[in-house]
């Protein structure tokens, strides 16, 4: 599996990009695999004020919906309009153009909690799902 290094990870499978203050926001790898097809995203709202750890998009796949959830907590700067009519980006790439939004990030102390990839391997290996 695909873990790029210069990412950080939550325990729920989500992915964070830091540049800057703003933090784009997916879904790893192993997730899009676990979920298999995605056939559709509700992205979080322009201007949303997200808070780490809470539920801010659903991804719906042909097993199930499952909630994404904040890594970091602020606001909502950006969001992946293309998922909209083409859900399997997600599946297709899921660190590129199958992001979801990019937050503005409230506090740099929860980019500082999240796992490095190391982390995130180890915590999958373990059965942390």
């Amino acid at each position: 599996m695909n873990f790029p290094k210069e990412l950080k990870y939550t325990k729920t499978h989500e992915w964070a990009k830091r540049e800057g203050n703003l933090i784009t926001v997916g879904i790893t790898d192993y997730a899009q695999k676990e979920i298999s097809d995605v056939v559709f995203v509700e992205a979080p709202k322009l201007n949303a004020v997200v808070e780490k750890g809470k539920a801010m998009a659903v991804v719906e796949s042909v097993k199930a919906a499952f909630d994404i959830y904040a890594p970091v907590s602020g606001k909502v700067v950006k969001v992946n309009t293309n998922l909209e009519g083409d859900p399997a980006i997600v599946n297709q790439d899921a660190y590129g153009r199958g992001f979801f939004c990019q937050i503005e990030m409230a506090s740099a102390a929860d980019w500082d909690a999240l796992l490095t990839s190391e982390a995130y391997e180890k915590a999958i290996k373990e059965g942390a799902h």
